[in-house]
């Protein structure tokens, strides 16, 4: 039994707390392709059209009132275990601390925050949910009227690097390392798949569809996460 475990986690996890993945059966990009639009930084800035729908998204979004699933509390009970030295997420959902994990390193940010673009001031989202529902479309920085923005990475922003070097690390320092719940297409995240297997660790994959890093993990398993994972950790 591992002692040391990093792990990966992804939209998958949040699924069964009916939260949609992109790019599964019923993913988001799957069902509308143009939805990813709204979350290219270059389409963001340029086209109020484009912020305007993605507020309107990201006001109806089901994240508000999601709960955290089996899967969200079978990694607080490795956590609790001391068996988990790094929870490392491409959500932005806070389930997992919503769930009672202390420790998460937020790869892509949060829903949770709304940056300012142009000065760089950070507010809580509850800040702004009244001002959408007021019926501002667009709304701007309180402080200089910059282009406001949810605290989430998108296409064409650069990840943290402080939280990305600490992931790294992480990795570099578990025996193995669980990717749950991602299709491993996106990088940098994808890349901490590399930097296990080049240090030698033992790579476990969970997740509903095939990754490109199947063919080289020790495990995959395409089986239901909240079912799964719980029987993994125990």
């Amino acid at each position: 039994m591992s002692e040391r475990i990093a792990v990966l986690t992804g939209a998958g996890i949040s699924t069964a707390s009916g939260i949609p993945d992109f790019r599964g059966p019923q993913g988001l990009w799957t069902k509308d392709p143009g939805a990813a639009a709204l979350f290219d930084i270059d389409e963001y800035v340029a086209d109020p059209a484009i912020r305007v729908a993605a507020w309107k998204q990201r006001l109806a979004g089901p994240a508000w009132s999601a709960e955290p699933n089996a899967g969200h509390r079978a990694l607080v009970e490795l956590e609790r275990q001391g068996r988990l030295t790094a929870l490392i997420t491409q959500n932005v959902d806070g389930l997992h601390q919503k769930a009672g994990s202390k420790n998460v390193l937020e790869l892509h940010g949060t829903v949770w925050f709304v940056d300012c673009l142009a000065c760089d001031h950070r507010i809580p989202m509850a800040e702004v949910t009244p001002r959408l529902e007021a019926g501002e479309q667009d709304p701007a920085c309180s402080l200089c009227g910059g282009i406001l923005k949810s605290a989430t990475v998108s296409f064409g922003q650069s990840l943290d690097r402080q939280v990305l070097d600490a992931a790294t690390a992480a990795v570099e320092a578990c025996d193995t390392f669980y990717a749950i719940g991602t299709s491993l297409q996106v990088y940098p995240a994808a890349g901490l798949c590399d930097v296990a297997l080049s240090a030698g660790k033992r790579l476990v994959i969970l997740n509903a569809q095939p990754t490109p890093y199947d063919e080289e993990a020790d495990t995959v398993l395409h089986s239901p996460i909240e079912t799964t994972l719980p029987t993994l950790v125990t």
